[in-house]
């Protein structure tokens, strides 16, 4: 069935005059409706002269809010004034305008002028529905409107559309498979009603309202369905002009990114998660965190060996996190002495000391809006406990020599490689401050409890270096490959950095052989008995529960985690319980 509405404004009945003829005219899977803008009593003249014609017309007209759920293929405004509200239905329909003059306007009083103009006003209608439906405008709009919806419904973005007052009048299949909500559910729908949360940022509203906003384009969201389900949907939002480009409403389009991101995470997660490399079960688990944590404005704190990338992993933080496109400030703690601390956290004010010659602002204020990362947190005085414990309570803190509070919005991320909480204990870390750094802890594991990611950092540290000098990188040899597995790693990572570069020297791009690894790593390997077959690292009580614990308690996962066969660890166990 096909609906046609045919709309004016004002008592004179043009509407339902032109819905009288066209149920005369129109096939039969074709509805007539009629309306005005307010609901309106049909003026006795206009009956009379439908009358003369033997049709009849209702008594009153209803309000054009009550066609609103109905989707049309033609909306028809048969008055001057309608054109002018422009108002906006479901399914986008096609727009006629015959701007046709009220006779209640032109003539004053109930006299014979007065029924001559409506009989003009009538048998324009007359000619113009008859012309419609006769000459073939009728089936053309029909077939252009199955032509347009199934293009837009064959696309594979969400196409919606509001008008001024957020009343949804298009949705398409995509738009119903992204969000969850039928187009019935949605069609006439504010959208902020049906869409909690105001999905789109209000950036619709800002759209309409704000002349210097034009168009929003790929705007990344979380979108909730009704099922809780949560997708990442990229957004853009254009104004809706009229002929006199007044703002009428907005188009959304809607793209699913999430089956796209989550492909995107896989490959990352092939070599690493934004610049940290490794695959080992530890590190995974520190990938899914980051990911949560960097949605939400808290302290964290990250703990961990000198050398594990704990400022990459702060890094990423601030790249996963909405503060992204704001400063990333690190700040050493342990490399600066007390009062240059304090002027470099907070800032100084011009004579402040001898060497203030000017105002400073401090990392602090250099970081608001974004993320201020504190590494070696533990090395702090607690003078500077106590300022900084301040300011992430209040959000405020005074320059040194200054009186003037200054406000800031920092995300705070600290790190460390002392066992903070064994400082808090002794009384050298204030509790309170711990306890407000610490709100989320995240452990960095070292390289020896991490060693199947050895291979997978040699590999890429290879590549960068061979990148960054513009060489050749044959790779590694297998002996210097069991070399560096056997290797302690004190320094972690980045003591595995420095050996591959030293090696990559050493090699002058060629293959990588024990002869090229530095002779404290080469001795190792000559004390360790070389890469005998079935020679066995050495293990120890601490290593070997914190692999099992990790593992969940499965013995070969632990064993692979240790670089050691599984016998090797079931005997390992046994021995211990002797």
């Amino acid at each position: 069935m096909h609906h046609i509405l045919f709309i004016c404004k004002g008592p004179s009945g043009r509407s339902q005059m032109a819905a009288a003829f066209a149920r005369q005219l129109a096939p039969d899977n074709v509805e007539i409706h009629a309306a005005s803008l307010e609901p309106e009593m049909v003026h006795p003249v206009a009956r009379k002269v439908m009358a003369e014609s033997g049709l009849e017309i209702p008594e009153s007209s209803p309000a054009m809010q009550e066609l609103t759920a109905t989707s049309f293929e033609a909306v028809v405004t048969v008055c001057v004034r309608l054109q002018e509200q422009n108002p906006q239905f479901p399914g986008s329909p096609a727009r006629i305008h015959w701007g046709l003059s009220d006779p209640l306007v032109l003539v004053k009083g109930n006299g014979k002028e007065l029924t001559d103009h409506f009989r003009r006003v009538r048998d324009e209608i007359r000619d113009r529905v008859r012309i419609f439906f006769e000459q073939g405008y009728f089936e053309a709009i029909v077939e252009l409107q199955l032509s347009y919806g199934r293009l837009l419904n064959a696309m594979t973005d969400g196409v919606i559309a509001h008008d001024k007052h957020r009343k949804i009048f298009f949705f398409n299949h995509a738009a119903e498979d992204i969000t969850g909500l039928s187009a019935d559910e949605a069609l006439g729908s504010d959208c902020h009603a049906i869409m909690p949360g105001h999905f789109c940022g209000k950036d619709c509203e800002v759209c309409m309202k704000n002349p210097n906003i034009d168009v929003r384009a790929d705007i990344p969201i979380e979108y909730r369905r009704k099922n809780g389900e949560m997708r990442s949907l990229r957004m853009s939002i254009m104004p809706m002009m009229d002929a006199e480009d007044q703002r009428t409403g907005a188009l959304i389009l809607l793209r699913d990114m999430t089956e796209m991101n989550l492909l995107r995470t896989r490959l990352e997660a092939s070599r690493g998660f934004q610049g940290i490399i490794g695959l080992h079960p530890s590190m995974t688990k520190i990938y899914a965190n980051l990911r949560e944590v960097a949605k939400v404005n808290v302290p964290i704190l990250i703990e961990g060996e000198s050398g594990t990338g704990k400022e990459l992993v702060a890094q990423a933080i601030h790249k996963l996190s909405p503060r992204t496109n704001k400063p990333f400030v690190p700040v050493n703690c342990g490399a600066l002495p007390e009062g240059t601390l304090e002027s470099e956290l907070f800032g100084h004010v011009k004579g402040a000391f001898t060497s203030a010659i000017r105002d400073k602002k401090g990392r602090f204020e250099l970081a608001d809006g974004g993320i201020l990362f504190l590494d070696e947190i533990g090395e702090i005085s607690q003078k500077l406990q106590v300022k900084l414990l301040r300011v992430l309570q209040e959000k405020s803190f005074e320059r040194v020599g200054g009186e003037e509070p200054v406000n800031v919005d920092v995300m705070v991320i600290c790190a460390t490689n002392r066992n903070l909480k064994q400082l808090t204990d002794s009384g050298q870390f204030r509790q309170d401050l711990y306890y407000r750094l610490a709100v989320v802890p995240i452990r960095i594991p070292p390289l020896r409890e991490r060693k199947t990611d050895i291979p997978l950092l040699i590999e890429y540290f290879i590549e960068q270096f061979a990148n960054e000098n513009n060489m050749a990188a044959d790779g590694i040899s297998s002996n210097s490959l069991n070399a560096l597995m056997q290797y302690a790693w004190p320094g972690n990572v980045r003591e595995l950095s420095n050996a591959i570069h030293y090696a990559m020297i050493k090699s002058q791009g060629g293959e990588i052989q024990e002869h090229h690894l530095s002779p404290e790593i080469s001795s190792n390997s000559v004390k360790q008995g070389g890469p005998k077959r079935g020679r066995r690292p050495k293990l120890n009580p601490a290593e070997v529960e914190q692999a099992l614990k990790e593992a969940g308690g499965n013995k070969a996962k632990a064993a692979d985690s240790l670089g050691v066969s599984r016998t090797t660890l079931y005997r390992y166990i046994e021995e211990l319980k002797v």
